[in-house]
């Protein structure tokens, strides 16, 4: 193994439910129609990606650059207090990155990736911190993954993935690591993209599971 790359939001930050808070609520407020389908759309897609689908398919009634400001600038406001860090996360990532180069590849938009490495102390730790807006399309494409990797100096198939949903995972996948999932509980990933991956009970699971392998 080369390096690691953590997925952010579900992996290190309980913010999916937040997440979901915002563009709902945002939705509901400029004339959009929220359907069955919509949350799980939206997961891994890179800012332009769900701003566009809240224009598109949920029908807000704003231009695309008006909802991504809006709902970015939500989401900062929530984090203002700090973000939602899961228990043990930074522990984990300082234990792994003592051993291997790390990396971050996000959905979410840069500044929230910049709050949660500073909030947690972790701007040393973690040298590469990318968005997939950074990186062309977002999740299940495997371009923030390949472009991580890239940045580490690591070959993509000698890389180890941390994910918690369907289109993270299969981006994952896509890019040819080896994917490790801590199961989001809000929002479980397809059975069929799990028996891909190897499934760990909590993120506290991933050094010991790196070791065996």
């Amino acid at each position: 193994m080369e390096a690691v790359v953590f997925d952010l939001d579900g992996v290190l930050v309980d913010s999916e439910t937040v997440w979901d808070e915002v563009r709902r609520s945002f939705a509901a407020r400029h004339g959009g129609t929220w359907f069955a389908t919509s949350t799980r759309d939206m997961q891994g897609m890179s800012t332009p990606e769900w701003a566009s689908y809240l224009v598109s398919d949920v029908g807000v009634r704003l231009r695309t650059d008006e909802v991504a400001r809006g709902v970015v600038a939500e989401m900062a406001a929530r984090y203002e207090a700090g973000p939602p860090v899961l228990p043990g996360a930074v522990a984990v990532v300082r234990e792994v990155a003592a051993r291997y180069p790390v990396a971050i590849a996000s959905s979410s938009p840069p500044v929230l990736i910049r709050s949660f490495l500073e909030a947690t102390d972790l701007v040393d730790v973690v040298p590469v911190a990318l968005s997939s807006e950074e990186a062309g399309a977002g999740k299940p494409a495997p371009d923030v993954y390949l472009l991580a990797a890239s940045k580490l100096g690591a070959n993509p198939t000698r890389c180890a993935a941390v994910e918690d949903s369907t289109n993270g995972l299969r981006s994952a996948l896509a890019a040819g690591m080896t994917v490790y999932a801590v199961p989001n509980p809000h929002f479980p990933p397809d059975p069929k993209v799990l028996a891909e991956v190897t499934v760990l009970r909590t993120l506290s699971d991933l050094p010991s599971a790196l070791s065996a392998d």
